[in-house]
């Protein structure tokens, strides 16, 4: 099975469609009025370094050249684009950073530094060339053409361009010449096609190379960033939670010791208070290896484990969960974590009297991702801060290829929405 390139979306044979006549149209156009356009860019240029003594007039006109350039560069990606069908992405002017004439030209020199631009103008380059070498082939072969028939025709003179005279007995070889011609003139479309594609495709794959990095860049920073805060968080409930409790343990352990002789009862009553509270740090140790890894939710799936979350919230959860079978467990538990910790938080801050959350599955261009609303009634105006709550959360959907989405105007309501890509 052929897989389909990147920068020719539909097409099943590798290559682009060749459409021979709007080739042949753009060379006619690009070969007549292009080479125009290009000589009085050149002329333009002359006139901008001939003109710097004279009171720095050709530095503008030489700016003005540069962002008529660019301008043509967008065009010449949007026209090969639009010929061939290759996803390219077109130049965007950069957005100005302050007022100024001087601002502008910064913005200038950050436009004329992107590499595509002067790819796209020797694009250009090149297909005037071909256009001119196509039209001058294409007259040629028109004149051999014609005089070819001169035996049916009687014509034995054509004036055009150059004039031929020519006996009847060469016109086989004539004949020969204008299908010679027509094998250039489709062979110069094929050209056209090889080398745009291969300028233009080779912009839109370093395009699409550089947002992958960047989207690999971004997950493996919040990867970094969620294994970082959790650690943080499991430090910090171990600190404040569960280490106090066992250092009480120990320390009634050791006066029940003490007394277990010379006071039998009170030292029973005290192993009875140290039994309690080891069966609390016990259960505290469970919620949080529950935050670490939920083992129903490889048990059982995300439905089961989002029901046991809603049934610990001390808010009211209305849960909505349609999903067909099990999931990536990396997608899976993003959403759990996700989940789980946006109810933490509207219990803490929110003061919210109910909670809805909504889970399902959705399709798009690029594939399936699970999709989870959670929304509740609270006062709203809840922000994402380092080190916080939400904060793990964009990082752990961040860390699975997600995005995260949140809506908190003061007075609420607040929305949550995290997308995650669950494709096999």
């Amino acid at each position: 099975m052929t897989s389909t390139p990147w920068f020719f979306p539909g097409a099943a044979t590798g290559r682009p469609p060749l459409k021979l006549g709007f080739t042949l149209l753009h060379l006619a156009v690009l070969g007549t009025f292009g080479t125009v356009g290009l000589s009085l860019l050149t002329i333009w240029l002359t006139a901008g370094i001939g003109f710097i003594p004279l009171f720095g007039l050709g530095l503008v006109l030489l700016v003005g050249l540069l962002a008529t350039l660019f301008f043509v560069a967008r065009i010449e990606i949007l026209r090969v684009s639009g010929l061939y069908g290759i996803d390219a992405v077109p130049l965007h002017w950069p957005e100005r950073r302050g007022p100024g004439f001087g601002e502008y030209l910064k913005t200038l020199g950050r436009a004329v530094r992107d590499g595509r631009m002067w790819a796209a103008i020797g694009s250009l380059v090149l297909s005037c060339i071909t256009g001119v070498i196509m039209l001058s082939v294409l007259q040629w072969t028109v004149h051999f053409a014609i005089l070819s028939f001169a035996p049916l025709t009687n014509v034995q003179t054509v004036t055009g361009p150059f004039s031929l005279n020519t006996p009847a007995d060469q016109a086989p070889w004539l004949m020969l010449l204008a299908i010679a011609g027509i094998g250039i003139i489709i062979g110069s479309a094929f050209l056209h096609r090889g080398m745009t594609v291969g300028i233009i495709g080779s912009l839109a794959r370093e395009t699409v190379l550089t947002e992958r990095v960047r989207s690999t860049t971004v997950q493996r920073e919040g990867a970094v960033r969620a294994a970082e805060v959790e650690r943080t968080r499991i430090e910090r409930d171990l600190h404040d939670g569960v280490q106090p409790r066992l250092v009480s343990v120990a320390m009634t352990l050791g006066l029940a010791h003490q007394q277990i002789d010379s006071n039998p009862e009170a030292a029973k009553e005290l192993v009875a208070e140290a039994h309690a509270s080891t069966k609390s740090a016990i259960t505290e140790l469970r919620q949080l290896t529950r935050g670490i890894y939920a083992s129903v939710l490889d048990d059982r799936g995300l439905d089961a484990a989002l029901s046991a979350v809603a049934g610990r919230s001390h808010i009211p959860v209305q849960l909505d969960v349609q999903l067909e079978g099990r999931y990536p467990r990396v997608a899976e538990a993003a959403v759990y974590f996700a989940i789980a910790e946006a109810l933490t938080n509207a219990a803490k801050h929110s003061r919210a009297q109910r909670c809805q959350v909504t889970v399902r599955v959705r399709e798009s261009e690029t594939g399936a991702y699970l999709w989870a609303k959670v929304e509740d009634n609270g006062v709203g105006s809840a922000r994402i801060t380092p080190g916080g709550g939400l904060d793990g959360i964009n990082n752990r959907v961040l860390a699975a290829g997600g995005s995260l989405q949140l809506q908190s105007p003061a007075g609420g309501p607040t929305t949550l929405e995290v997308s995650v890509p669950c494709a096999y």
